[in-house]
């Protein structure tokens, strides 16, 4: 595989990875994908969200976040709704879920943004641990510790709680918005 990661590169029309400005971004830099050209589409009964899936050169989104690299490979990292605003700063939880899930001792893991009077958003992540007795305070600071050798220090959980079972569908999907409204 010569680019792994990578979703790969557009069938059709142009991708352009776009700042919230709706400025374009160089080469490895996440923001939101936009495609031009290609297939068009709208949301049923619904031109409002519709209107606001279109930038001002009428480029299209459906919300992802991600980067291409220096040969227009599409990497995928997260979705906009997904995004924590904590003083300002854009974090991507999708990263620091990435990161977590490769511990030894997690088997799953979920970072979300929940209420901070200071900050707008602060980072909480939910772990699952592979052992159950695991799942101490000890465990939580030895875990942000680590996470922070990883990871860019904005981008690690403030805190961390832990669950015996993350709520996911039949299909695998995370019920995140269960644990915002359960940790806010």
């Amino acid at each position: 595989m010569t680019h792994p990661g990578s979703v790969g590169r557009p069938m059709a029309g142009k991708l352009h990875i776009l700042d919230e400005d709706g400025n374009e971004l160089p080469p490895g830099q996440a923001g939101e994908i936009y495609f031009e050209g290609g297939f068009d589409f709208e949301y049923l009964n619904d031109p409002e969200k519709t209107a606001k899936s279109r930038s001002k050169q009428g480029w299209k989104t459906v919300g992802d976040i991600g980067y291409l690299d220096e040969e227009d490979y599409l990497y995928l990292t997260d979705r906009r709704h997904h995004m924590i605003i904590s003083g300002g700063v854009n974090i991507y939880p999708q990263e620091a879920e990435n990161m977590l899930v490769t511990h030894p001792k997690v088997m799953d893991a979920a970072v979300f943004g929940i209420p901070d009077d200071e900050m707008g958003q602060s980072v909480k992540a939910v772990v699952q641990t592979v052992d159950p007795a695991d799942a101490t305070e000890e465990f939580a600071d030895e875990l942000l510790a680590w996470l922070r050798d990883r990871l860019a220090h904005y981008k690690c959980p403030r805190s961390i709680a832990f669950e015996t079972q993350l709520p996911r569908t039949d299909t695998g999907k995370l019920y995140k918005q269960e644990l915002i409204a359960r940790y806010s």
